[in-house]
């Protein structure tokens, strides 16, 4: 690859485009001139090209003309080039005009006329030609242009008021030359922000590695020049992600001759200190200065600087390349023998710093060397301890790369597979990886984390979970691992296992695992004991592991490995915990972001939407799910796409969407492609909720069955948890009164109240459904009433629908009404239409005709949707700041609205707020 590609589109130029648009609008309007100027590289040409597309597709007569170096002596030129479609019109010239601009075109001989003369002709043949319709000219390269060319624009773009008439010019930044810009109107083209860097590379080079892709992200700095030219000069396997990248990435031959020319000029020590400072790295002139010895490195750096090369800031002491490819081109234009040496001599100043001494040692070397493959691997397990899976991964291959032994090289590969698979979400590069072991010899099974890593390419591809799994034990049963606890690879090959057995919904595939488990010894690590036990079958948790699995979350800032952050999430999910991962789940969705552990990322976003689902932010659980699911298909995850149909179902189902159905048919298929049976069993909980909504109660009831029959919990089958209450009700309102009862009862035998609040909301709720009549309001009551049950507001509405609704048909209808009012006000909040209108319906048959005014209601006793909640919330005793936390306000907000909800409701305390709802029929 020689050549890059010509950029397919435009990225990242939302507002130059429209300062161009301005611009040709007043240019076809009344003339007008525009100068672009910005770094080499950073898309002025292309932006002329837009100028000029955009103008002749709207009629306008489009010349351009581009300074060019050699010319630049040739006076005129470069206006000969612009006016030469012109000169028919010279004939409509005075004659004084004409024989002006013939001489300074060199269309006839004799003496050049005075330079005033030759601009105003050049203005006036302009503005002529202009009379039968627009004109736009673009001239690029301007610094290039001969000095009397550069003065003639000058002259000509402040006079162009009145014309029809446009100029648009370009330059770089800080370039001298003729053509007086002050005061014209100009626009800085910019740098491209990383959202749109990664959209030209995937548009430019669809095959890229998301980590290479991030790394010329990184490098190339919003130059789209770079962003082009550095891949383009890369190999097919540096591209792909088996390959590592150079710590310096090279230049295509094209850009090489243009900076290395300049870095040429430049005095050998000069060229010397930018050496040392291209490969340290970071710009530290500290370093610089103990490579060199002395504090003259300041007066090697003063030349390039004076080139405008580089930027020195002796208050941070910091040095900074102008332009991202003058790096590279420092490093292009150095021999091998320099590059080692200086290599060489930087690993020697960084005894203290393993990472930086591994990188160089790696640098310098020519073969294989175990003295730099290991310093290597543990810079990538220190990487990896600190969240950086995309370094671990490149550290890891290089490793493997300077492997002596074959065995060496295997097991190094191995882990890089299982990062890529597992992390990074390169799955492309762990199967490219997973083949180079085949091809050095040992089979795959030989290594647990290449098995590992084999099970996540399987099941995103055309294999299965059910293949994966016996992959796993057959290789972690027959492995010389000896059960060693400390061994990470068993460790990570036992978590795989785990979520495999999850994944596939069998009963019968979970003995090999815990049996492993308890072969551990000294003994098994916390974090995997404790999530096999909490994630498949939750309800079997006792209340020491659900605080054991508290304390791991309350130290999880503790940790910067991207895995075992998910592991402590995903152990949380059941027992809702979640609420306390949040921070560090956004961490690894923005790490994800950035282009590092987007795998990691997948799940994170997994766990917040379950969290926002839970808790009632139903926008940002949708905005995760379509952020989720580009992310999923965009790094060929194609089995955990589940995840965000899971979402989009749940939300679609609450809201009366009928496009639940098709989410969770979606969700169905990708499932049971790979015999997933337990992740698809997910989807029954997604079409209980959306029968529910409709009122169709026996599908709910044979929904909610499938997840667990009635009457039990089924065994790892965690999520049958959240429908328990669903199949309760379901049960009664198709008179199934014994299911419902057996239901209830096993939620209690179960113990469900101790694990979380919200399953004892489920459990309270389930037995006050099949209590009698005289019991079920003050089991009803223990319900709403129990602590945190705010926090899960669809679910905490339900129960109050529930809990008035059966007060009303036991003949309390003044009661009934709170309940149902608090209800249908979190229900509107939440947008949740179809319990709205059942709120609606049973406030109507306690008799109330209209259950709440409408959002700006003019009456005196008019209450929004969120005053109501806040008022009920209010009369409960709750402080401004404990109904802030509930409805994500601040406490100054509530404040404001219990403000004006005291004078409709006519009254002038708390203490009144209960009476009043009650009388006005809430």
């Amino acid at each position: 690859m020689n050549d890059a590609p010509p950029a397919p589109a435009l990225f990242g130029r939302a507002e130059e485009l429209r300062g161009i648009e301005t611009f040709l609008e007043r240019a076809r309007r009344r003339g007008d001139s525009l100068f672009l100027y910005g770094e080499p590289g950073v898309g002025k040409t292309r932006l002329l090209d837009a100028a000029a597309e955009r103008a002749s597709a709207r009629g306008a007569r489009v010349i351009r003309a581009t300074g060019v170096q050699y010319m630049a002596d040739v006076s005129y030129g470069l206006l000969a080039e612009l006016l030469l479609p012109l000169t028919p019109g010279l004939t409509a010239l005075d004659d004084v005009f004409r024989d002006a601009l013939m001489a300074a075109l060199d269309m006839r001989t004799g003496p050049v006329p005075p330079r005033l003369v030759i601009l105003n002709a050049c203005l006036t043949l302009l503005r002529r030609q202009a009379e039968q319709g627009p004109l736009l000219l673009v001239v690029d390269d301007l610094p290039w242009a001969d000095s009397p060319s550069a003065v003639a624009l000058g002259f000509v773009a402040r006079r162009l008021a009145g014309s029809r008439v446009g100029l648009i010019t370009a330059a770089r930044n800080d370039e001298r030359d003729h053509f007086q810009r002050s005061g014209l109107p100009a626009l800085q083209v910019k740098p491209i922000d990383e959202v749109s860097s990664g959209e030209l590379l995937r548009a430019a080079f669809p095959g890229l590695a998301p980590s290479v892709r991030h790394r010329l992200v990184t490098e190339a700095r919003g130059n789209p020049l770079a962003l082009l030219e550095l891949p383009a000069a890369l190999t097919p396997a540096q591209l792909s992600g088996v390959a590592v990248l150079p710590d310096v990435l090279p230049l295509t031959r094209h850009v090489k001759s243009v900076f290395a020319a300049r870095v040429a000029l430049l005095p050998p020590q000069t060229q010397e200190a930018l050496l040392i400072l291209a490969q340290e790295g970071t710009g530290d002139l500290r370093v610089l200065q103990r490579a060199t010895g002395a504090e003259p490195a300041l007066e090697h750096l003063a030349p390039a600087e004076s080139a405008k090369l580089i930027k020195v800031d002796l208050a941070s002491r910091q040095v900074e390349f102008r332009h991202p490819l003058v790096r590279s081109a420092v490093v292009d234009s150095a021999g091998e023998a320099d590059l080692r040496r200086i290599h060489r001599l930087l690993a020697g100043l960084f005894t203290d710093d393993p990472e930086r001494r591994a990188r160089h040692l790696a640098e310098a070397a020519s073969g294989a060397d175990e003295s730099v493959a290991h310093p290597l691997e543990q810079a990538a397990h220190r990487k990896l301890r600190r969240g950086d899976a995309t370094g671990a991964l490149a550290a890891l291959v290089r490793a493997a790369q300077f492997s002596s032994a074959a065995g060496d090289r295997c097991r190094r590969l191995a882990q890089a597979s299982y990062v890529a698979a597992h992390l990074t979400g390169e799955l492309g590069t762990a199967t490219r990886l997973l083949a180079e072991i085949r091809a050095v010899g040992p089979r795959p099974g030989g290594s647990l984390h290449s098995v590992a890593a084999a099970a996540y390419v399987l099941i995103n591809g055309d294999g299965d979970v059910e293949t994966a799994h016996t992959l796993l034990v057959d290789a972690i049963e027959n492995g010389d691992h000896g059960y060693d606890a400390s061994r990470t690879d068993l460790v990570e090959a036992l978590h795989t296992l785990l979520m495999m057995c999850w994944f596939a919904g069998r009963e019968d595939f979970w003995p090999p695992l815990y049996a492993a488990i308890d072969r551990l010894r000294p003994q098994p690590p916390e974090l995997l004991l404790l999530m096999s036990r909490t994630l498949p079958d939750a309800a079997r948790t006792s209340p020491g592991e659900r605080r054991r699995l508290a304390a791991l979350i309350d130290r999880q800032h503790e940790w910067r490995e991207p895995h075992r952050l998910v592991r402590v999430h995903a152990s949380a999910i059941y027992l809702d915990l979640l609420g306390g991962c949040r921070a560090q789940s956004w961490a690894l969705v923005e790490n994800g972001r950035a282009g590092g552990a987007v795998r990691s990322a997948l799940s994170a976003l997994l766990h917040l939407g379950l969290d926002d689902f839970a808790a009632g932010r139903w926008e940002e659980a949708e905005r995760l799910a379509d952020e989720g699911l580009a992310l999923a298909e965009g790094h060929g995850y194609a089995f955990v796409t589940w995840f965000f149909h899971l979402h989009k179902a749940l939300l679609a189902a609450v809201r009366g969407d009928p496009e639940a159905d098709r989410w969770a048919d979606e969700l169905t298929r990708v499932t049971t492609a790979r015999k997933a049976h337990g992740a698809a069993r997910t989807a029954h909980h997604a079409r209980a909720l959306a029968a529910a909504g409709r009122g169709d109660w026996e599908a709910a009831y044979q929904q909610a069955s499938l997840l667990s029959p009635a009457g039990r919990l089924a065994a790892y089958t965690s999520h049958a948890l959240w429908v328990a209450l669903d199949l309760v009700e379901a049960a009664l309102r198709t008179g199934r009164t014994a299911e419902a009862e057996a239901h209830a009862r096993a939620m209690r035998e179960a113990g469900l109240p101790d694990l979380s609040p919200r399953l004892a909301l489920f459990t309270l709720a389930a037995e006050a459904l099949v209590a009698p009549d005289e019991e079920a309001p003050a089991l009803f009551e223990r319900a709403v009433s129990a602590a945190g049950a705010h926090h899960w507001p669809f679910d905490y509405a339900r129960v109050q629908f529930l809990y008035g609704e059966r007060l009303r048909r036991i003949g309390d209808v003044a009661e009934a009404r709170s309940h149902l009012s608090t209800a249908l006000a979190i229900f509107q909040r939440l947008k949740a239409t179809p319990w709205a209108n059942r709120a609606g319906a049973e406030l109507r048959a306690a008799g109330r005709n209209h259950p709440l005014p409408v959002a700006g209601g003019t009456g005196t006793g008019s209450l929004t949707a969120q005053e109501v909640e806040i008022a009920m919330l209010a009369a409960e005793g709750l402080t401004n700041k404990q109904i802030g936390e509930r409805l994500y306000l601040s406490h100054r907000t509530v404040g404001t609205h219990l403000y004006r909800i005291f004078p409709k409701l006519g009254i002038t305390s708390r203490a009144a707020l209960r009476d009043a709802l009650s009388q006005s029929g809430r």
